[in-house]
């Protein structure tokens, strides 16, 4: 899983790739018998023929591929043997012989398609239709799936049994619709909120479905054979995304949204190009450029219509950085005067696709529909991520499994006790009804209604605007994290470039002497042709003295011309006339602002041309003949310009130093220089050139043709022409360092979370210089720790030696780079992640995406503790997702990671008020009212067991009906339920002390006010011993009490229990809120008045008198006083940290 593999350079000529590859690009046997049989294709009209009449092998490489479903921005590696073209002049491409006489493979179904400009309906007829479908249920599946997902849990599984059982008449206790109407509510709540966000889906799929879009209708047979400019539009038609289908022509205007994988045909800028933006797609925000197929570019739109092309497509797949195709010109329209020519075929690329969910961001265009519906790439690459589901809820579906085994236990123990007397196992059946209130419905209720008031919390708060909460189920989680892995640009730092640095062998120009650069760059353009072509030879006096200030001028010119032409930056021009610069890259945008700082600005730029203007204001041209895109594999960007002036062809490089050190000369200060710039912890990129002949690029360029032509192995041949042509011996001109500044308080953030027990890992793709320097910059590692760095591991030998060091220095900062991370995974999974989870903090360098992944599900793994990830951009997803609590940072890489995340925030700092704050209070608010709903039950349970143990072990309820509904919901749900709005400290005193944090999440922390238990359970047997002692108390001192009437049992008994939950509930409050104390009254009234409502219950006469009084008073003071003075000594004896503070 190391990111970037490093091999020999000759097998690195089929990986050195300008394009991104996809997982399916794998060399299987099978791809290589394609490869072979198509290895030399044809440009001709039988090419374009044999796929018409389908007799052609197809491709399968990419279809049901399992290894395309490994994620949306994984690149793969090609496996099996590698193969090479030939360096002969004109040899076709060739595959080892053996390799040849292998027999093909079971047939894949073949999804590839050549789809003619004028399809026929039929043909049209064979590809899904373009409905966008994001709904999970239709109405037959809606039922089936709510219910297994609600009675997948044991909890509410319960309490259908439980509801089901009372239609039995032997079992039947009460009415039961206090039995059913809970377990109702509950699922009626989940029913409605799940139908009410499908229903949402639904209108956004029949929004998008809806969408009008104007296809070119082919006019009839009759018609003249071109249209003229003015009839372009009377055969157009207005037609909704969802009647869309394969080889429609689509006009597009600016700010549309494409509906479908298009083609890109023409666009209404003369160049041909136009940009588009991604973000709903890849999350990143910046524009990228498209171009049109140049044979239709030259033509009207209306005359697109009448064209005799047809265009191949290849096999849908998840991949959205590559697309191969072919645009075939069967017939070229005639234009006056010229000769007519045979067929043509193009090749197209990703640059020619305006992928679906893409939104045109200028100008109007005209595309070729060539993927619809499911075969899209947004809706191949759309996942559904499973529903996270918090800790506490686990182990409150755990308790609720104890919690009846004990329920069992205790009927049986009744049923035993009288002797398995008559029907004895009904008998048990009737008990396990009667103590089904252990295991409260409502608890489900409130602790889901607690979220929502967490959630809101969240989003409310003013000291972390915009944070979003996406994943309403976790804030408790918030307050259990132990382990956090983050990335570091974007996330730590600002992912704000700004060149700090420029190194050119012999000189170096800091930040602080850049006007010298900007000197010597005016010196070198103000020299007029000799500034701009050096040529003949100094021999005077003066000219000697002067000559090595003007070829170190000449030096800066050419690194810092070079850097003003070799990237992918446009300018753009804003409403209000200011110009911005667009690029997919900070920090290009970065080198190319700095080179305009020193005088040398970027104009203009399109496909075909470049214009600078230097310091004296003279404007000088460039045609670009070929761009070399950069990629996460090639680590490098390369451009071929011809100057206009001079018409001299600069082939211009610039990449990571790890792959530009291999294709530059021979030189002795690269490698240095560039450690010292990522020990200062900035971002470093080598620029280098190649002058070329016009023979040599014309060689080059018919060789690249054929190779991008290819339908097998396009990717590889054109990588190899590159390597054999252009990357040899590169003249070295300069190495840039950009700073990526840090984010706002990152420091004191970071400080803060250690300091409260968590241990944080930053995982990043940089270089481990750079890593380290920003660990050290960022104070994630302490003042004066040690760091133990580990690299380049390739022996067992070695990573047993340096596993055995960190197991005796386990206080120290471990940092280590992708390749020996892997190693130690696959040889040692076990005992590295058993050493490194003990460590304060690791820092894990030139990680890939799933690398990351696989980290934080290793952590959860082995720890069993709960792992937050926090990134910004589309390679963190994956973190993201493989964490318990995953937050995302809406940043300059996009939204992607924002979007797949539980929590969404805009900047790292405050993650220390969401953890310590909201997440300490969302953990201790939810134990301690899952404590109190649990007690409440077991309570009342008690008292059933010691009525029934007390009268003949008799199976019948204490309290029917209208108390039992009453009690769990009207006379004890308000009080209890304002739990959630109580604190132990205030906030400044959380963040003040992030210790408070870590006494929390430390294994056994519990109070026996039930403060919280991180041990896995809510309740405590301390909790349990005082329910069965306050429960046995009622009920004893009940019979005791009574007169002469059972009525009067149920009356005293009743009304003790609700005063003692009143009493307990406000024992338990630390800080008083308002709606507490309103809970606590209203809740009173509402129990007194309800008395006279219900006669069957009590006696009012009984009820108002004196007796009834004392007896209550007598009941409530043995129940609830004890109470009082164990709390009271035990905060004397054994204080809550929190208390100390106060």
């Amino acid at each position: 899983m190391s990111d970037i593999p490093l091999h020999s350079i000759i097998r690195n000529k089929a990986r050195a790739n300008y394009i991104p590859i996809s997982d399916s690009d794998a060399s299987s046997s099978s791809d290589l018998q394609a490869m072979a049989l198509h290895s030399n294709v044809t440009i001709a009209a039988s090419a374009s023929s044999s796929r018409r009449t389908g007799k052609r092998t197809r491709r399968d490489k990419y279809v049901d591929d399992p290894e395309e479903r490994a994620g949306l921005l994984r690149r793969g590696e090609y496996g099996g043997e590698e193969f090479e073209l030939e360096d002969e002049e004109g040899a076709a491409p060739r595959l080892p012989l053996p390799m040849l006489l292998k027999p093909p493979h079971a047939a894949v179904k073949d999804k590839s398609r050549t789809i003619p400009f004028k399809p026929p309906d039929k043909f049209q007829s064979r590809f899904p239709a373009n409905i966008v479908r994001n709904q999970k249920y239709n109405a037959f599946t809606f039922l089936p799936i709510v219910f297994y997902e609600q009675f997948k849990f044991f909890f509410n599984l319960y309490f259908l049994l439980v509801a089901l059982s009372q239609f039995i008449p032997a079992l039947k206790i009460g009415y039961i619709v206090t039995y059913i109407a809970p377990l109702a509510l509950v699922l009626f709540v989940t029913m409605g909120k799940e139908a009410y966000d499908d229903y949402k889906r639904n209108l956004r799929d029949r929004e998008a479905n809806s969408q009008k879009y104007l296809i070119l209708d082919r006019p009839p047979d009759d018609s003249s054979s071109v249209l003229s400019h003015e009839d372009a539009y009377l055969h157009t038609r207005s037609v909704p995304s969802s009647s869309l289908r394969v080889g429609d022509l689509i006009h597009m205007e600016k700010n549309q949204r494409v509906p479908a994988d298009l083609v890109l045909l023409r666009t209404s800028d003369a160049s041909g190009t136009c940009f588009i933006r991604t973000d709903q797609l890849d999350g990143e925000t910046d524009w990228k450029l498209r171009v049109a197929v140049p044979e239709c570019q030259k033509l009207e739109e209306a005359a697109l219509i009448q064209l005799d092309a047809e265009i191949y497509a290849d096999s849908p797949t998840m991949d959205i950085h590559s697309f191969i195709g072919t645009f075939t010109l069967n017939h070229p329209p005639q234009i006056d005067g010229a000769v007519e020519t045979g067929p043509s075929v193009s090749p197209l690329t990703v640059e020619n696709v305006l992928w679906a969910n893409t939104v045109l961001a200028a100008g109007s265009a005209v595309g070729f529909v060539v993927y619809t519906g499911p075969e899209t790439r947004a809706v191949m690459n759309t996942s559904h991520p499973e529903t996270k589901i918090g800790l506490l809820d686990l182990e409150i579906n755990n308790l609720s499994k104890i919690l009846c085994a004990v329920t069992f236990a205790m009927s049986i123990v009744l049923v035993a006790l009288n002797g398995f007397r008559g029907l004895w196992y009904i008998y048990v059946f009737r008990f396990l009804i009667l103590f089904s209130s252990i295991i409260p419905i409502s608890l489900r209720v409130n602790l889901d209604m607690g979220k929502t008031v967490y959630a809101q919390q969240i989003m409310n708060d003013s000291e972390i605007p915009n944070t979003i909460v996406r994943t309403s189920t976790l804030p408790e989680e918030l307050g259990r994290i132990e382990y956090l892995l983050s990335d570091k640009t974007g996330t730590l730092t600002q992912n704000e470039m700004e060149m700090k640095k420029l190194h050119m062998g012999t000189m170096s120009y800091g930040f602080d002497s850049m006007d010298e650069v900007a000197h010597q760059l005016e010196v070198a353009f103000g020299s007029g042709e000799q500034g701009h072509l050096r040529q003949g030879s100094l021999s005077t006096g003066a000219q000697l003295a002067m000559r090595g200030r003007r070829d170190m001028s000449s030096r800066v010119r050419d690194v810092v011309l070079s850097l003003a032409l070799c990237h992918n930056v446009t300018p753009v021009t804003n409403d209000d006339g200011t110009v911005t610069y667009q690029a997919s890259s900070p920090d290009e945008v970065a080198i190319v602002t700095w080179t305009q700082s020193i005088g040398l600005t970027l104009v203009f730029r399109d496909r075909t041309r470049i214009d600078l203007k230097t310091p004296s204001g003279e404007l000088i041209s460039f045609d670009v003949l070929d761009i070399f895109p950069f990629t996460s594999e090639s680590k490098r960007m390369g451009i071929v310009v011809r100057d206009r002036k001079t018409s001299e062809i600069t082939f211009l490089q610039k990449g990571a130093d790890v792959v530009m050190a291999k294709i530059v000369q021979r030189n002795d200060w690269l490698e240095e220089e560039t450690a010292n710039m990522a020990r200062e912890g900035l971002r470093t990129l080598v620029m280098a050139r190649k002058r070329i002949g016009a023979q040599l690029y014309k060689d080059f360029k018919a060789r690249h043709h054929e190779a991008s032509v290819r339908l097998e192995g396009r990717n590889e041949a054109m990588v190899a022409v590159v390597a054999e042509f252009l990357e040899r011996d590169l003249e070295l001109l300069g190495l840039t360092g950009v700073e990526d500044k840090l984010q706002d308080e990152v420091k004191s953030t970071l400080e803060l979370l250690r300091n409260a027990g968590i241990k944080i890992w930053m995982l990043t793709g940089d270089k481990i210089e750079t890593a380290r320097c920003i660990a050290i910059s960022t104070k994630l590692v302490a003042r004066n720790q040690y760091i133990h760095e580990i690299s380049k591991l390739k022996t067992s030998d070695e990573v047993r030696d340096q596993l055995e060091f960190l197991q005796s220095k386990l206080d120290c900062c471990l940092v280590i780079d992708g390749e020996s991370l892997q190693l130690c995974l696959n040889l040692f999974k076990n005992e590295f992640i058993e050493i490194a989870t003990k460590l304060s903090a690791v820092v894990a360098c030139r990680c890939s995406p799933t690398q990351k992944a696989d980290v934080a599900r290793l952590i959860r793994k082995h720890t069993k503790k709960r792992v937050c990830c926090i990134g910004d951009g589309g390679n963190d997803v994956s973190m993201i997702q493989a964490a318990d609590v995953g937050v995302g940072i809406v940043g300059k890489e996009g939204r992607q990671a924002s979007l797949a995340a539980d929590f969404s925030v805009t900047q790292f700092s405050f993650l220390t008020k969401l953890l310590l704050w909201h997440g300490r209070n969302s953990y201790r608010r939810s134990a301690k009212l899952a404590q109190f709903v649990i007690h409440r039950g077991l309570i009342i349970s008690i008292m059933q067991a010691v009525f029934s143990a007390i009268f003949y072990f008799a199976p019948i309820a204490l309290y029917q009906g209208w108390l039992m509904a009453g009690y769990a919901t009207v006379y004890t749900m308000a009080p209890v339920f304002s739990l959630v709005l109580d604190r132990d400290v205030n906030e400044d005193l959380a963040l003040l002390y992030p210790e408070l944090y870590k006494e929390l999440t430390k294994a056994g922390s519990s109070t026996f006010g039930g403060s919280t238990t991180a041990n896995g359970t809510c309740v405590s047997l301390t909790w349990a011993g005082w329910d069965f002692l306050t429960g046995a108390a009622i009920m004893i001192m009940s019979l005791v009490l009574f007169e002469n009437e059972f009525l009067h049992i149920v009356s005293i008994s009743f009304t003790a229990l609700i005063l003692n939950e009143l009493i307990m509930v406000a024992l338990e409050i630390t800080t008083w809120h308002i709606y507490m104390v309103i809970s606590e009254i209203v809740t009173l009234c509402f129990y007194v008045i309800s008395i006279a409502f219900l006669p069957e219950f009590f006696d009012l006469s009984f009820v108002v008198s004196l007796v009834f009084a004392w007896k209550l008073a007598v009941l409530v003071t043995i129940s609830a006083l004890p109470l009082y003075f164990i709390k009271l000594i035990h905060s004397r004896i054994a204080p809550a940290a929190s208390s100390k503070l106060l």
